[in-house]
């Protein structure tokens, strides 16, 4: 498992929020998540100009072994998709916590991700499953 970076926040449906200097909220899944899920063949995200709700589901992965519902752990405006995933979902399982990350988003409320996980409070969670 790769180290969790300390500047990113968490669900515990194992979607991850990292703030970026410009406000933006760049949206992935951990490692974690894409070890369980196995190797990812497709992934539905939602397009740019759509409007994501905290906790709501925000689109689809799938992988060799499921398809699971993707949440989304702020609301906002969505900006960009990574584009590059639709030819190659295998940099979600390669690189999740950079080049496999899902989505960006104009953040509503800052307020949102302070109910959200803290890395170490990630760690703890997931060494409990």
């Amino acid at each position: 498992m790769k180290d969790i970076p300390e500047n990113y926040k968490f669900l515990s449906s194992h979607e991850w929020a990292r703030l970026e200097e410009d406000g933006i909220v760049t949206v992935g899944i951990s490692d974690y998540a894409q070890d369980q899920l196995g190797d990812i063949v497709y992934l539905e995200l939602p397009q740019t100009g759509s409007v994501v709700k905290q906790l709501d589901k925000m689109g689809e992965i799938e992988s060799v072994k499921a398809v699971s519902d993707l949440f989304s752990p702020i609301s906002g405006n969505v900006i960009e998709s990574n584009s590059d995933l639709d030819d190659h979902p295998e940099l979600v399982n390669e690189d999740p916590f950079g080049k496999g990350w899902l989505i960006r988003v104009t953040m509503r409320s800052a307020n949102e991700l302070d109910g959200l996980m803290t890395a170490s409070e990630y760690q703890s969670y997931i060494e409990g499953l």
